[in-house]
């Protein structure tokens, strides 16, 4: 019934003749538009705000809400952070004393090792490439 009653006022409408604008009504219609058409500037903060508002409209409370909570987290977590200096920090060089001491009980432990060239030669010879299976077998054995 409602596609009969448009087909009906369609049908009146195509049979009307246009008619012309008046042309003070043309000049006062063309420059409204124009003065719509020009794009306004914005400072920064409105163009965020208005940005935001958009994004966060259906639901502005809900967003608010969970704003809060990460600020709140943030809070907790920089007032909750461990303020003691790391092991880095608080380490101090050794006293020579004990640099001298260390270095007599290497060259101790030189001396009761043996001589320096059967070290080198089976480092050599432990050096070379070896399948992996070699390697997991020598270093259980050892």
């Amino acid at each position: 019934m409602m596609n009969e009653e448009l087909d009906l006022f369609e049908q009146r409408l195509s049979g009307q003749p246009l008619r012309q604008v008046p042309a003070e009504w043309r000049g006062e219609i063309l420059g409204a538009a124009a003065r719509a058409s020009r794009v306004e500037h914005h400072s920064f903060l409105s163009t965020l705000n208005s940005q935001l508002s958009t994004i966060l409209w259906p639901h502005p409370v809900a967003w608010g809400g969970l704003a809060a909570v990460w600020i709140l987290i943030f809070t907790v977590d920089f007032s909750v952070r461990d303020r003691t200096p790391s092991v880095a920090e608080r380490y101090s060089p050794p006293p020579a004393e004990v640099v001298v001491e260390l270095r007599q009980q290497q060259r101790l432990l030189a001396e009761l090792m043996g001589p320096r060239e059967n070290r080198e030669a089976d480092r050599q010879k432990n050096n070379l490439p070896r399948p992996r299976s070699e390697l997991d077998i020598e270093i259980l054995m050892t």
